[in-house]
């Protein structure tokens, strides 16, 4: 039981919660305008971003740990890596070989849904699995650590989902995974801010350490607001069901999170309630599109 204590830690469990919200809102947007579900296809699509969300943490932590990242973070409840490495109570080699054995399982399902639903599947496949594997290595050093994980961990998912069920994809389907995408670069921006000393130390190049706190806090809120935008765009022009509008209900737990952003984002203790809102804003979003499209599917 410790042990695997240990690995849920190491794989960041709690941060899965993401993939579990993603792909119900690509699902049902399927349902909604091709009229399509099948539960079957649905729960490998699940599993194959969670393997694939397993991979990525866990070849974060292996990464950040041999490049002594993880030795200079400050621990907060949303970012600093899991500590397991840093403390010994796994082996770097053996954390390296689980990341390569979910993302080898994640591109086996992902190979299986494409034979069911349609070989373009397999653009996003080997996009996410690119993604996945260079992330640390070279992406999260060229700046695009923002645009990677909200492509990632958002829109490319929300996409995957529709297309497993529909085989195919429409504008509806691109339009489905904005706000989404736009969440997970900002889960990843936030959460950013209190590591931004140790990641340049460590050759990372985010958006944080490239334009400063200030601005980056700005970018996070302008962020948020094209996520609501986005929201309310397809739903006013069709593209999305009028139920999708249930995705502003969350609109108070942003306006938290980005004003406490913009006016602590030096202070470490004061970001906390930030961090600690932008989470909920970001289930709580994916969350109610995804019951907004289920609506729209069953009641039109």
């Amino acid at each position: 039981m410790l042990k695997l204590k240990t690995w849920a830690r190491a794989v960041r469990a709690p941060f899965l919660l993401l993939s579990l919200v993603l792909v119900p809102v690509g699902v049902a947007a399927a349902w909604w305008e091709a009229g399509v579900f099948s539960l079957a296809r649905s729960l490998w699509t699940l599993a194959g971003l969670v393997l694939a969300h397993i991979s990525v943490n866990l070849l974060n932590e292996y990464s950040d740990y041999r490049t002594g990242i993880d030795l200079r973070t400050v621990k907060t409840p949303f970012s600093g890596g899991s500590g397991v490495l840093p403390a010994g109570f796994l082996q770097p080699a053996a954390v390296y070989r689980l990341a390569l054995a979910a993302l080898l399982g994640a591109f086996a399902i992902g190979l299986y849904l494409a034979i069911l639903s349609g070989p373009l599947l397999l653009i996003l496949i080997f996009a996410g699995g690119a993604m996945i594997y260079f992330y640390t290595t070279h992406l999260a050093r060229w700046g695009a650590g923002e645009l990677v994980a909200g492509l990632g961990l958002g829109s490319l998912p929300v996409m995957g989902a529709y297309f497993v069920q529909s085989g195919s994809f429409s504008l509806a389907s691109v339009v489905a995974g904005l706000a989404p995408g736009f969440l997970t670069s900002n889960l990843l921006l936030l959460n950013e801010f209190p590591d931004a000393e140790a990641d340049r130390r460590g050759g990372r190049a985010h958006l944080v350490i490239l334009l400063g706190k200030r601005r980056a806090a700005y970018i996070y809120v302008t962020l948020l607001c094209a996520t609501y935008l986005s929201i309310i765009g397809s739903a006013a022009s069709a593209i999305a069901p009028r139920w999708c509008l249930l995705g502003l209900l969350s609109l108070p737990l942003a306006w938290r999170a980005g004003h406490i952003a913009l006016q602590q984002q030096d202070d470490l203790s004061g970001l906390i309630p930030a961090l600690a809102a932008n989470v909920q804003t970001i289930l709580g979003t994916d969350l109610l599109l995804a019951l907004g499209y289920f609506l729209g599917g069953a009641l039109g």
